[in-house]
């Protein structure tokens, strides 16, 4: 008979902890690692991940509350609450909380291979390891995604709503 995962909301596994907490919720030994879900809580005013591309899964991002900026590529979108953003493999993207109140995100990764990145980022800091660009980039560069360095693909000033 095929199990049924229940994962409670005190449950699944935190693999990052500070102003972007994230909590891995299916780690894809449940979906035969065709799927990974994370749920990412975000601090006011903060930051996300430096922007990258991924080129072996998709990542979808469902906005839970608050409001979370995307930045893709040049662009960027305010997102609120009951917005779905998916990224396919190749698209420049990062996302970040400007706002006053925390946001959360429902975060899919199809396959499963970057829940991997997270506990990757959690053993290394755990060990006392910095977490400079080049190690960063290191570690993404292991499960075959790249931090975005040309100029026309990052930053930008465009606001959508």
């Amino acid at each position: 008979m095929t199990q049924v995962a229940l994962t409670g909301p005190a449950g699944g596994e935190i693999a990052m902890t500070g102003p972007v907490r994230l909590r891995i919720l299916e780690d894809g030994s449940t979906t035969g690692h065709r799927l990974g879900i994370a749920e990412i809580t975000i601090a006011p005013h903060t930051q996300g991940p430096p922007q990258h591309r991924h080129a072996a899964h998709d990542e979808g991002f469902y906005v839970v509350s608050g409001t979370v900026r995307f930045t893709v590529g040049a662009d960027s979108y305010d997102a609120a609450p009951g917005t779905l953003v998916m990224v396919p493999p190749g698209a420049p993207h990062t996302f970040a909380n400007p706002a006053e109140h925390e946001a959360v995100l429902v975060n899919t990764f199809t396959p499963d291979l970057y829940v991997q990145y997270f506990r990757d980022l959690r053993d290394m800091i755990a060990g006392g390891q910095a977490m400079t660009p080049a190690v960063v980039a290191g570690v993404m560069a292991r499960y075959q995604t790249e931090p975005v360095t040309d100029s026309t693909s990052a930053g930008g000033n465009h606001d959508h709503q």
